[in-house]
């Protein structure tokens, strides 16, 4: 996902990304250490993935800490 279409989502929405990324960051590590991954590329790229949306949560929070 782009982190232009992560900035037009709400806080409420962001956080269920977060938790979807999480879960499937948990699936692909189970399936790495049994050997069951085939890209272990995958697992940087949620990570970024997870890293995204915590920016954007934090920016919209200090962005209405300002206000």
């Amino acid at each position: 996902m782009k982190i232009n279409e992560l900035r037009e989502k709400s806080p409420s929405e962001l956080n269920e990304e977060l938790r979807e990324l999480k879960e499937e960051l948990f699936k692909l590590r189970f399936r790495h250490a049994t050997r069951q991954l085939d890209n272990p590329l995958q697992l940087k790229e949620v990570k970024r993935q997870i890293a995204r949306v915590k920016t954007i949560l934090r920016e919209q929070e200090l962005a209405e800490k300002v206000r």
